[in-house]
């Protein structure tokens, strides 16, 4: 990798399960690999509910008991992000509609896909488990590593 930091935005409906976990997933694996100073990592809202307050708490229940300790405040997307930004991760194909909006036909920097793209797996889309309990989150932190993990790798 060259010497710019790259620039990773993970993108959910309110910036409070999915892209909080896939964040603090990637700055876990960073430091564990000794990048963390190679990349700016962040995560952000397509929707306003949820700014200026923390992750759900079974988001970071999930992440605690995997040894992560994450913290964050919910912030939304920018059109500036998508200049900002060399990658910007959706999580399912109604992010994606939704990035398009924001960004419109504004000249962008920023790659933009689903993060389940890098699944191993092939589960291209990464559910959504407010509504859902506890239970719900497991699956989607582990959808998350797996491809946070195989998207790093791909720059190794």
């Amino acid at each position: 990798m060259d010497g710019e930091k790259k620039k990773v935005l993970f993108v959910c409906l309110g910036n409070i399960c999915r892209s909080p976990m896939a964040h603090a997933i990637f700055e876990h694996l960073l430091k564990e690999k000794n990048q963390h100073n190679m990349w700016e990592v962040d995560s952000a809202a397509i929707g306003d509910w949820h700014i200026g307050k923390q992750p759900d708490e079974r988001a970071l229940k999930v992440l605690k008991e995997n040894a992560i300790n994450f913290r964050h405040t919910v912030r939304q997307i920018t059109k500036s992000d998508f200049k900002t930004y060399d990658y910007i991760f959706g999580m399912d194909e109604q992010n994606m509609q939704d990035l398009s909006m924001v960004c419109g036909s504004n000249k962008q920097k920023a790659k933009v896909e689903l993060l389940g793209k890098w699944d191993p797996q092939k589960v291209v889309i990464i559910p959504d488990p407010y509504f859902d309990t506890q239970a719900e989150f497991y699956p989607v932190y582990d959808q998350c590593y797996r491809c946070c993990k195989a998207f790093l790798e791909s720059f190794n």
